[in-house]
């Protein structure tokens, strides 16, 4: 994967650009996944990096992953808190706006825990900020959902009315949960500190605000060593996601594996004939999303690693992923293209 704000200089140039739709991957970034927009070249003498960037991708979709920090130690997890630095609301909106002249049409906040700075205040102004301001077709978040209150909804779940020419604020929250069985979310790190607070309570919480609320909810898991073998499909179909999201287990050098990484993550993996035999244990499950590592493989991490480029607040758009890796087959083939908006969904709340 390419991230594409350099972490080397002043404290702004930790917003990233990475190629992306994972819910708690990558720096302080901005991830992208984008289409192809091709553009004709007229003449002989341009140099590569004036074609390059003349041929530059559009940022269609875009995650944003704007803090490291994180309450739960998933001992899978590659999005590890080597920063707490968090960009200032304005530069952030300054770099959205960038990404919506330059195409975005989905913006997606994560983390780290994206509710944990600011108590989500700082989340909510970016959401109303991409839907009110920008008018961005879909906005939605990935959370672990231990930070979420009923108030936040109140507050930036909905638009004001009269609302947005795109709807209201939020369209899709999906949280994170990789077990339905407590003690495995606890083996596998997905719980706060002594483990008092369920992790499934607070899942069903938010699932009936959803609904409540008027957001389209979506779940994310991650299948491991520990989860493999378990049979969600009950819950899940009692839950009712408009996606249900199902991560193979996977490694990143200096991020969840390696000598200088915050997690070991070894120990969770699984092979791709484990997870292909937990996808046909759900293959009743309409809702369900596989995304396994051979599909993950277009994040680019050419060395094995991620390495940032230059900020887009610095460069621009255009500059700053003209020399990405992005696969544009593989994104369509794992559904990275699908209907986001929750006034196209034509939801049964």
């Amino acid at each position: 994967m390419w991230s594409f704000f350099s972490l080397m200089a002043s404290p702004k140039l930790l917003l990233q650009l990475c190629i992306s739709t994972l819910h708690h991957i990558f720096a302080s970034v901005f991830s992208i996944v984008w289409r192809w927009t091709p553009g004709a070249f007229k003449g002989t003498n341009r140099t590569l990096e004036e074609r390059k960037v003349q041929n530059a991708t559009t940022p269609t979709s875009v995650n944003y992953h704007f803090t490291r920090k994180c309450n739960y130690k998933c001992g899978f997890c590659f999005h590890t808190a080597k920063t707490s630095f968090v960009l200032p609301l304005e530069e952030a909106k300054r770099g959205l706006r960038l990404l919506k002249e330059a195409g975005m049409e989905k913006i997606n906040f994560s983390g780290g825990e994206p509710f944990l700075h600011d108590k989500g205040d700082f989340l909510g102004r970016l959401v109303q900020y991409c839907k009110q301001d920008l008018q961005l077709p879909s906005v939605s978040i990935i959370s672990n959902g231990s930070m979420i209150k009923e108030k936040w909804f109140q507050t930036y779940g909905n638009a004001p009315p009269p609302p947005p020419p795109q709807g209201d604020d939020l369209d899709i929250l999906a949280i994170s949960c990789d077990s339905f069985d407590e003690a495995t979310n606890q083996l596998i790190g997905r719980t706060q500190g002594s483990g008092r607070k369920s992790h499934l309570d607070n899942l069903y919480r938010i699932r009936s605000w959803c609904q409540q609320y008027k957001v389209a909810f979506k779940i994310n898991s991650v299948i491991n060593t520990f989860n493999v073998d378990e049979d969600m499909t009950e819950h899940i179909v009692e839950l009712n996601p408009v996606r249900w999201k199902v991560f193979q287990c996977l490694l990143i050098d200096g991020e969840n594996a390696g000598e200088v990484a915050l997690r070991e993550a070894e120990r969770f993996v699984i092979s791709d004939q484990q997870f292909q035999e937990f996808l046909d244990t759900h293959s009743s499950v309409s809702c369900l999303v596989p995304e396994s590592n051979e599909k993950m493989r277009f994040l680019d991490c050419r060395e094995g690693r991620k390495d940032p480029s230059k900020s887009i607040l610095d460069v621009g758009v255009k500059n700053a992923i003209c020399f990405s890796g992005f696969d544009e087959k593989m994104f369509l083939q794992r559904g990275g293209k699908y209907v986001w908006s929750k006034a196209d969904m034509k939801l049964d709340w």
